[in-house]
C-alpha cells in the first residue's frame, strides 16, 4: 500500500458564490452519501493541464450548476491544501493525497433559474441553496472544515448586499 504522505496532490479550484443579497451558494453532493457525514459544499473541481485556475473556476461553475453567469471579485492568495481521509480516497479511486485549492470570490450575475445542477452529463448535485457564510464550516466535512473556515473569514467582505 503507498503511504499517502508520498503522494501529490489534485490540482483544483474553488468558487464561493455569491449573489445579490450575499448570501453563499452550497450544494449538496450526490456520490459518496455513504462516507460523507456533510454532504454540503461549494462548488470545486480540477484544473486542467495548463489552465489558468480563474479560466477553470467559470468552467467549473458551468459544469457543476449549468451556469457561470458570474464575475470574479477576488481569490485567496495562496494556494490551499487538506488530505482525503483513507475511506474517501478508497471511494474516489484517487492516485492523490488530496487537493491543492485556489479559491475563488464570485458574485452572481444571473437569476435562480439559470442555476441547473442537471445541465452536465455527470450531475454532482442533487439540490442547492443560497445559505449565510457564517453557515459554511459547519457544513463542511470535518476534512476541509479548516479551508471552509478560511473561506468565510477572508470572503466575509462579500458576504453583504450588493451595493452596501
Amino acid at each position: 500500500m503507498t503511504d499517502p504522505s508520498s503522494l501529490p496532490y489534485r490540482p483544483n479550484v474553488g468558487a464561493a458564490l455569491f449573489n445579490h443579497a450575499g448570501k453563499i451558494l452550497i450544494a449538496r453532493r450526490i456520490e459518496h452519501q455513504a462516507v460523507l457525514s456533510h454532504p454540503w459544499q461549494l462548488p470545486q473541481g480540477g484544473i486542467d493541464p495548463g489552465e489558468d485556475p480563474a479560466i477553470a473556476v467559470m468552467r467549473e461553475l458551468r459544469e457543476e450548476i449549468g451556469t457561470n453567469a458570474a464575475i470574479i471579485l477576488g481569490s485567496i492568495a495562496e494556494w490551499l491544501s487538506y488530505d482525503f481521509p483513507p475511506e474517501i480516497r478508497i471511494s474516489l479511486g484517487t492516485r492523490h493525497r488530496g487537493q491543492r485549492q485556489r479559491w475563488f470570490a464570485l458574485r452572481f450575475t444571473g437569476t435562480d433559474d439559470l442555476i441547473r445542477l442537471d445541465a452536465d452529463a455527470h450531475q454532482e448535485f442533487s439540490a442547492w441553496r443560497w445559505a449565510d457564510l457564517a453557515e459554511i464550516p459547519a457544513l463542511a466535512v470535518p476534512f476541509k472544515r479548516h479551508i471552509y473556515e478560511r473561506i468565510a473569514r477572508d470572503f466575509a467582505v462579500f458576504a453583504k448586499p450588493e451595493g452596501e
